[in-house]
């Protein structure tokens, strides 16, 4: 049988969500989220979603960008998924050539692939000249049944509010995403400075659930902590982003935001709470633990030079 790769069409996007349900259960993928990616990926992003058929049937699919986001040129990533009765046909290896070849000509230098850690994902990386370089854990709470501790108390002068409430200036949500993302450990530097391109890429993502996604506000006015949740508007429930501005660190911020989130989701309906760490990002993991999540995946990221 013959497998072939190309670009994703329009008509494809119930054949992909399915099929990245199956590969990646822990995250949120709808149609809509990904002829939203689609449509309005940053040029300077070269994005392509490619896809693995086999006789009319879509069996693999590939993210792949130019990380344009990083203050070091040349960066970028693919995300290559097949579905598990399927592998062992060359679907990967040619979304993987594809997806190499397609940055290579714009420009790359190095790529990036997040790998299942398991055996066989690691080795077909490996295999094709990728290096392992850093962890991170997929978290599952099971948030019918778990038991919510009690939060911290609110400190004085602080208050909550949803995303929704800044829908008519998001800016303090952005600079406080821009500067918690700035601190992630990560081995890509990533600099949100671009705040129409956050405007259009993540504030109006369809995903989002402002209703759900919590801001803890200083006095001033200033966004000190936040936890942005994506959802499948049914029953999962993902934290995309929780971050605690640099000043306001140390103070249980960010379990402030979490647990109000948590409990207001539980309430709407929502029965799986997931969540994604670094394996280095220490105070998350901690918070991610107290709350009771536990680890459902790992993965490990791998590294290739192009050229």
């Amino acid at each position: 049988m013959t497998v072939l790769v190309r670009d994703f069409r329009t008509e494809d996007a119930e054949a992909v969500t399915a099929l990245r349900r199956v590969c990646i259960p822990y995250q949120v993928v709808t149609e809509e989220l990904l002829l939203f990616g689609v449509a309005t990926a940053n040029p300077a992003k070269k994005y392509r979603l490619l896809v693995a058929e086999e006789e009319g049937v879509i069996i693999g699919t590939a993210h792949v960008g130019i990380a344009y986001e990083s203050s070091e040129p040349g960066q970028s990533s693919v995300t290559p998924h097949v579905h598990p009765g399927r592998r062992g046909r060359g679907a990967g290896a040619l979304l993987l050539r594809t997806a190499e070849e397609h940055l290579a000509d714009e420009g790359a230098t190095s790529v990036c692939a997040w790998v299942i850690d398991e055996p066989s994902s690691r080795a077909f990386a490996e295999k094709r000249g990728y290096r392992p370089s850093r962890g991170a854990h997929f978290q599952r709470l099971d948030l019918a049944r778990a038991v919510l501790p009690e939060p911290p108390p609110l400190p004085p002068g602080f208050v909550l509010r949803t995303a929704g409430d800044f829908a008519g200036n998001p800016r303090p949500l952005f600079e406080a995403d821009a500067e918690s993302t700035s601190d992630e450990p990560s081995d890509i530097s990533t600099a949100l400075d671009d705040y129409e391109d956050w405007l259009h890429t993540t504030w109006n993502d369809p995903s989002l659930d402002r209703d759900l996604s919590t801001a803890v506000v200083a006095a001033d006015g200033r966004v000190a902590a936040f936890t942005a949740v994506v959802t499948d508007r049914a029953t999962t429930y993902v934290t995309g982003m929780t971050g605690t501005r640099r000043a306001f660190r140390n103070r249980g911020l960010a379990k402030l935001a979490k647990s109000d989130s948590l409990r207001r989701a539980r309430a709407a309906g929502y029965t799986d709470a997931f969540t994604s760490n670094d394996g280095d990002n220490g105070p998350m993991l901690a918070v991610n633990k107290w709350f009771g999540y536990e680890i459902c995946a790992s993965e490990v990221r791998y590294v290739r030079t192009l050229g």
